[in-house]
């Protein structure tokens, strides 16, 4: 829920800023491409912290080698976060975003079936994860290909 907390957060906060007349948030997709970028290096920062074994223990029993592939999904949310801020790299990052989030979403419906928990908590709902992660996918090709 904290990822969808920050990207709206966000996105309100830097959508207000452009209304007051910040120029370089007057480009109508540069607040949604700031708040996207600082979710994702919000998501990115559990792949090395103290949440990093909930995530590992997220991944589908079909994935080879999970603390490999939690590494490498965490540098790939870095380098769409990155990739969004540049608008002639914006399109390719959206769609990478959007694919990565496709690849991600068995590990929560794993973590929703095993009961699994991160950080401590039970991990949202299924259907209202499948909803946030709908929206993720959305904000990330408006993102991009706007």
């Amino acid at each position: 829920m904290l990822p969808f907390l920050v990207l709206a957060g966000a996105f309100l906060a830097l959508w207000l800023a452009s209304l007051s007349g910040v120029s370089w948030l007057q480009d109508r997709v540069m607040p949604l491409r700031i708040a996207l970028a600082l979710m994702f290096l919000l998501t990115a920062s559990a792949h090395w912290g103290k949440r990093r074994a909930d995530l590992i223990r997220m991944a589908p029993p079909w994935v080879p080698n999970p603390g490999l592939a939690i590494t490498v999904t965490g540098i790939l949310e870095i380098l769409g976060a990155i990739g969004l801020l540049i608008p002639q790299t914006a399109k390719v990052a959206g769609a990478c975003l959007a694919l990565l989030l496709v690849a991600m979403f068995p590990a929560n419906v794993q973590a929703a079936r095993r009961g699994l928990t991160i950080g401590g908590r039970k991990p949202v709902a299924l259907p209202i994860r499948a909803v946030m992660q709908l929206i993720f996918i959305v904000a990330v090709l408006v993102a991009g290909w706007h």
